[in-house]
């Protein structure tokens, strides 16, 4: 999904570091252990549940917003504030989910989190699309985040089961997408850094 290089016609402040490759694939690693938790935990408690997801969304919202200077956005452009908001947003969900152990609550807060998150990186990824390395998987993550938020609130009389399950595979697919995207980066960094 990621493009390999910026077009030359790239808008000044979307140059992102060479190590950008970095923050990605931490936020793959946090998606991809978050849902191979949620395959592999055959019988979750509510309390289970919640530590897990919460602390998956406040991982991924911290590394979000950490990332924003990596990706080459002050945070007071409108850009940046977009991923701002999404990181903040998630970390947010993130210290509820941990506090407040109820399938609804999951659902929802969980739901509220992921859903407005992928529409602030949906927005990103449209308004950036052809302008910037990452625009194509903010686009796809977005999605993968509102599609996510959709279905969680119609699994809430299934139970911790079915909700991590909901949230682990929406993690899943989009820890993949980060996964592509960092390797990606890393590759063509480390191909620029051998040129002369």
């Amino acid at each position: 999904m990621t493009q390999s290089s910026i077009p030359a016609d790239a808008a000044q402040g979307t140059a992102p570091r060479t190590d950008l490759w970095k923050p990605v694939l931490l936020r793959s690693a946090a998606a991809l252990v978050f849902g191979a938790v949620t395959v592999f935990w055959t019988s979750p408690s509510v309390e289970v549940m919640g530590w897990a997801g919460g602390l998956y969304l406040l991982a991924t919202g911290v590394l979000s917003l950490r990332s924003v200077p990596a990706v080459g956005f002050a945070r007071n452009s409108a850009p940046g504030k977009l991923l701002s908001a999404a990181g903040a947003v998630l970390a947010g969900a993130g210290f509820a989910v941990v506090l407040l152990h109820s399938d609804l609550l999951f659902a929802v807060i969980a739901a509220l989190g992921l859903g407005v998150a992928g529409v602030f990186e949906l927005a990103c990824g449209l308004q950036r699309r052809g302008r910037h390395v990452l625009a194509r998987d903010w686009i796809a993550s977005g999605i993968i985040g509102i599609g996510t938020a959709i279905l969680l609130p119609f699994f809430v009389n299934l139970g911790a089961h079915a909700l991590l399950g909901v949230a682990g595979g929406g993690a899943i697919i989009s820890g993949v997408l980060w996964v592509l995207s960092g390797l990606t980066l890393r590759h063509d960094a480390s191909t620029g850094a051998g040129k002369p």
